[in-house]
């Protein structure tokens, strides 16, 4: 006959222990350090006049405003080398978004760019339901950032004088963009 002897471990239920205070240990360590050095969501507040580029636009708008971000650029370099601010048929012709008219253009609301003697290109929307009117204002100075302003209505009617005031009184918001560590899209409902 076999016998079968059974040998418990000394001390198993001090193991349980000490592995159970090890872990709460750690994950008391690892809550204080993510508390401690945690994201702060610092929402920087804008104007009443003013929208977020990255929160308040439309996808639509919001392509429309990074293309005029980029546009600006090059609008900057034709206007040194020419000494003059380019055309929107010279800006179309050289291709580049959002002036030239083509599917993605159609797709973000038909936009009919047009320049404005007062210093901005003007681009009214043919949907105003996919994406409001802009207007981008050139700065006089070669050093100046570009200006964007929206309107999501069908009345975005030429403005006669592009100070803040008078686009405010007009219906138009400028468009403003704060960069923090935080950017992700947020869809308020």
């Amino acid at each position: 006959m076999s016998r079968c002897q059974v040998i418990r471990p000394a001390g198993a239920g001090h193991e349980t222990l000490y592995v159970l205070l090890v872990s709460l240990l750690i994950v008391v360590l690892a809550a204080s350090v993510v508390l401690m050095r945690g994201e702060r969501e610092d929402e920087q507040a804008i104007a009443s006049h003013q929208i977020d580029a990255r929160r308040d636009l439309t996808a639509a708008e919001q392509g429309l405003y990074t293309d005029l971000r980029v546009a600006f650029d090059e609008i900057r370099l034709l206007h040194e080398e020419n000494a003059a601010v380019p055309s929107v048929s010279t800006l179309a012709e050289d291709g580049l978004p959002p002036f030239v008219a083509d599917a993605g253009s159609q797709r973000r609301g038909s936009h009919q760019w047009s320049w404005l003697q007062a210093g901005a290109y003007l681009g009214r929307s043919q949907a105003p339901e996919v994406a409001g009117s802009l207007l981008l204002i050139v700065p006089n100075d070669s050093a100046g950032e570009a200006d964007i302003w929206l309107r999501r209505d069908t009345a975005a009617a030429p403005p006669g004088d592009l100070g803040q005031a008078a686009l405010i009184a007009a219906g138009w918001r400028q468009v403003v963009s704060h960069y923090d560590a935080g950017v992700t899209r947020e869809h308020r409902h």
